[in-house]
């Protein structure tokens, strides 16, 4: 059975992300992949048609992918939303562990000015898929205030995890709570604000 292209592009990625921390993110390493996932090399020129920037921002798509696979089956309604939110970005930061470097070079990739904010879109929209599964309906102002205000404890919190020594996570699990509970009182503030 063929495959569609965001499949292509996620076998791509996964058979990629154990070489990135020795061949960086490049394109030769993309199409190294390519072929070690069953595909021709040339197919990396199709499917990323933006090159080195449209696959490393795969990355951050194929963890909110992967993300979603993992919260599968979880009952959402017997937990609240601040619970939710921590499950999800915990669970993401779970499932990149492997990849530290990978995610460090990304980060440094997107820090070029050049490269505009195609950074930070990419983490709204990690925002946007967790708030999206954690049950938020809002279509008003609040599902942007929302969604930025999660970006920055995303931000903030992949900084965190990126020095965590612990074998659990505890450290960034402790560190994200406090921001969530940090981002959640802003919101009510902002919320208090508009009303008045």
């Amino acid at each position: 059975m063929s495959k569609s292209p965001e499949e292509i592009k996620d076998k791509i990625i996964e058979a990629m992300l154990p070489n990135v921390s020795f061949d960086g993110w490049t394109v030769q390493c993309a199409e190294n992949a390519a072929v070690e996932a069953g595909f021709d090399a040339d197919v990396i020129h199709a499917i990323f048609p933006d090159g080195l920037e449209g696959i490393v921002a795969h990355f951050s798509h194929w963890a909110d992918h992967k993300t979603l696979e993992a919260l599968e089956g979880v009952d959402i309604e017997a937990l609240k939303i601040r619970e939710r939110i921590h499950m999800a970005v915990l669970k993401r930061f779970e499932i990149l562990m492997p990849y530290k470097d990978a995610v460090r070079m990304a980060m440094s990739y997107w820090t070029v000015p050049l490269r505009g904010l195609q950074g930070p879109r990419n983490v709204w929209k990690t925002a946007n898929v967790i708030w999206n599964w954690a049950g938020d309906k809002a279509t008003d102002y609040n599902r942007y205030t929302k969604r930025t205000l999660l970006s920055g404890v995303i931000i903030s919190t992949t900084l965190a995890w990126q020095k965590d020594g612990s074998d659990d996570l505890s450290e960034t699990s402790e560190f994200l709570h406090r921001r969530i509970e940090n981002v959640l009182k802003v919101g009510k503030l902002f919320g208090k604000l508009k009303r008045a």
